[in-house]
């Protein structure tokens, strides 16, 4: 199952949104209205939104400036959270997020929704920045 939210243009430079990117505690800044936890540990943070389990998400691989990729920690639920940048000008940086996963069929049917959701609240977050 592959989710590919909008591409956005955000108003700071390529290495700007890489940097704010791979330093995980700025996720909070992203995480939607509904986030009751977030905790920060090491090069993983876990997160719980309203009435959903706990997530804990890994920082996988960097390319720099230009892709910071998330992944689960847990490989009972295996998936990736990509952040693709692309610089536009010194100060302008076009941001897409990825996320793709290896669910089952009546798995993805089950998150598709809720998972769209949450991309477009990360890219929403994201490009207000």
């Amino acid at each position: 199952m592959n989710i590919v939210g909008n591409s956005i243009t955000v108003k700071k430079s390529q290495q700007e949104i890489y940097e704010f990117l791979t330093q995980l505690e700025n996720f909070k800044q992203l995480m939607p209205e509904n986030t009751e936890k977030f905790e920060v540990d090491g090069e993983s943070f876990i997160f719980g939104l309203k009435g959903m389990p706990e997530i804990r998400l890994v920082m996988k691989e960097k390319t720099e400036f230009s892709n910071v990729t998330l992944g689960a920690a847990s490989s009972k639920l295996p998936f990736t959270l990509a952040a693709d940048i692309n610089g536009v000008s010194d100060n302008e940086s076009n941001v897409q997020l990825k996320f793709e996963s290896s669910f089952n069929p009546m798995m993805a049917m089950m998150v598709k929704k809720p998972l769209t959701s949450f991309i477009n609240t990360l890219t929403d977050n994201l490009e207000k920045l």
